[in-house]
């Protein structure tokens, strides 16, 4: 069992940058993968982006150019860097951990990008 927490958001202007933080713990060895999925009102979750344990990284094609995922240097650790903010990015973020058997979802922590 993983469990991930995340951290880093809140408001920010248009053009503004952010950096959003998720820990994993507990069964971390079985992890392939983390990443961060949005949902905003009305609509269904979304990938943002992954990254695999061997360092290869998808991205939204929404994002592509503005957001950067990575990991730490511990492996239990990912980050998104976020640039150039538009207000439709403003959602829910959720960090996933993936294994070969199941996902592992945070609580979420709010973006919104306002002026």
């Amino acid at each position: 069992q993983v469990q991930v927490v995340e951290s880093g958001g809140g408001l920010v202007q248009p053009g503004g940058s952010l950096r959003l933080s998720c820990v994993a713990s507990g069964s971390v060895s079985g992890l392939y993968g983390m990443g961060w999925y949005r949902q905003a009102p009305g609509k269904q979750r979304e990938l943002v982006a992954f990254i695999t344990i061997r360092d290869i990284t998808n991205y939204a094609s929404s994002v592509k150019g503005r957001f950067t995922i990575s990991r730490g240097n511990a492996q239990n650790t990912v980050y998104l860097q976020m640039n150039s903010l538009k207000p439709e990015d403003t959602a829910v973020y959720y960090c996933n951990g993936r294994t070969l058997v199941a996902d592992s979802w945070g609580q979420g922590t709010q973006v919104t990008v306002s002026s």
